[in-house]
């Protein structure tokens, strides 16, 4: 299997490097804060915040916001030195389209790079517990029967793109939301990269244009909403999640 991990990060930051954590739903704690972050977002996910998501969900399918009042900026900057560690140690490996034996590494179609998380870092640790309260949050609003949630991070060098696609097959029951998150410092329009979205309804209308602004995050219905992430002219940090119907893990 070809799979790149998130391996620990030897930091004065990051030491305790001997709990694995898994997304799947009631495995870990993950109501205990990390001390290492004292602008935890966790506690600012509150209900209101969670009814805006789910409303924007129902209403157009698809949503872009501001996150850095709601997941911390020392949050935030964690992840990105993170991503920046990884691209720089070359641990990320070529993206690819499809799982498992379906695996197709076509680069006219998407030439990112990915490293999993496996929550074995002190900011993934805080990320996954923000993750499963946003997980609980749409399944007792929405009722989607979300069961787990998988995330990667993902580097775009200048030239790189991820061709139109939904990030879910109609019908599969697998990935049902997924969730966006950037990393970049002072984007411009001109540095390019920028999330196109498309019409639910009318796939061929571009409905949105998204910067991949540091603490910028987009959520939309996986199997509904046709995206692509346009050419980078400099190097572009993003995280990807998505939540789950199916309780097992799949290949990577």
């Amino acid at each position: 299997m070809d799979r790149s991990v998130v391996t620990p990060i030897r930091d004065t930051l990051i030491s305790d490097h001997s709990r694995q954590f898994d997304a799947v739903a009631g495995e870990t704690d993950m109501m205990v804060s990390d001390p290492a972050f004292a602008d935890s977002g966790f506690e600012r996910i509150t209900d209101q915040w969670l009814d805006e998501l789910a409303e924007g969900l129902t209403e157009s399918g698809w949503m872009s916001l501001d996150v850095r009042d709601h997941l911390g900026n020392d949050l935030l900057v964690a992840l990105r030195d993170e991503v920046r560690i990884l691209d720089a140690t070359d641990a990320m490996k070529k993206a690819g389209v499809g799982r498992g034996t379906d695996l197709i590494r076509d680069r006219s179609v998407r030439r990112d790079r990915i490293a999993w998380l496996q929550g074995i870092t002190a900011p993934q640790r805080e990320l996954f517990r923000c993750l499963e309260r946003i997980r609980a949050g749409l399944n007792r609003r929405l009722f989607l029967g979300l069961k787990r949630f998988e995330s990667h991070y993902a580097t775009y060098q200048p030239g790189d793109f991820y061709r139109k696609h939904v990030d879910s097959f109609a019908g599969r029951a697998s990935r049902v939301v997924s969730l966006v998150l950037y990393f970049n410092e002072d984007w411009q329009p001109t540095d390019g990269g920028e999330l196109q979205v498309f019409n639910r309804d009318s796939r061929d209308e571009v409905c949105g244009l998204i910067l991949p602004e540091m603490g910028r995050m987009v959520l939309f219905l996986s199997e509904e909403i046709p995206h692509e992430v346009l050419p980078a002219n400099r190097t572009r940090y993003s995280l990807a999640s998505w939540f789950r119907q199916d309780e097992v893990p799949l290949p990577i």
